[in-house]
């Protein structure tokens, strides 16, 4: 098969494996623990706002969410938050670390069908060390001709990776879960946006749809992926 793509981009979390609903679990366990002193919308905000301020110094992934969780808990305690707690919401985080990676539906049969007709590269972004156990775990690896972990995903970061790895961004796809990080700057540097849903998308993740046009396209999973490089000859 010949299409005008040779290279398609996979976003990792939320997009082959389930990433968000491990958070949302730890956010749980965090509102029950910081039950006594506010109320859970209340403290969902104040994390939300510390996560946002934070990722300039921390980047994305969950050793900052960790460190926003610890200096939310001062913030809402009034700096009264026992040392229990912190240690609690510590041994959250290295939970997280250590969370087995469930694989999304669809996610192994389809790198497994595109393999060898598509040079294949996960790009993603976060912790070194957790997206690499991450892609371990998931026996994901071996269908990707290169990895790229990244520390944010904006145009130039496209324009790099496919030009690093495969014909430019002009004939490459990128396949993702985050409007914000996947399709828009993927779209911007001129490579077609494969946007694939997840029922659970980070409050920062969030984005406006872009217009319709040629490059966009928006699929229920990664079952009918196939079917849409091949309509893209």
């Amino acid at each position: 098969m010949r299409t005008a793509i040779s290279t398609i981009g996979f976003d990792a979390d939320d997009t082959l494996w389930h990433n968000e609903r491990v958070f949302k679990l730890t956010q749980d366990r965090f509102a029950d623990l910081l039950g006594d002193f506010t109320d859970r919308e209340h403290l969902q905000e104040r994390l939300l706002s510390a996560e946002k301020r934070n990722i300039h110094h921390y980047g994305f992934g969950v050793k900052g969410f960790t460190l926003s969780m610890v200096e939310t808990a001062i913030e809402v305690t009034k700096g009264h938050v026992p040392a229990t707690v912190i240690g609690e919401i510590l041994d959250a985080g290295r939970d997280m670390l250590s969370h087995p990676v469930e694989t999304l539906p669809h996610a192994q049969e389809t790198l497994e069908a595109l393999r060898g007709t598509f040079r294949l590269v996960l790009v993603t972004k976060g912790d070194l060390f957790d997206q690499e156990r991450k892609l371990a775990q998931s026996g994901l690896d071996r269908y990707f001709d290169a990895v790229e972990i990244v520390s944010d995903k904006r145009v130039d970061t496209y324009e790099r990776i496919f030009r690093s790895h495969g014909d430019g961004p002009e004939h490459a796809a990128m396949v993702g879960n985050s409007l914000k990080s996947d399709i828009l700057p993927a779209l911007e540097a001129g490579s077609h946006g494969i946007h694939v849903p997840h029922e659970l998308t980070w409050a920062l993740e969030q984005a406006d749809e872009p217009e319709s046009g040629p490059r966009f396209h928006r699929i229920a999973d990664l079952s009918e992926l196939s079917a849409l490089l091949g309509r893209l000859k």
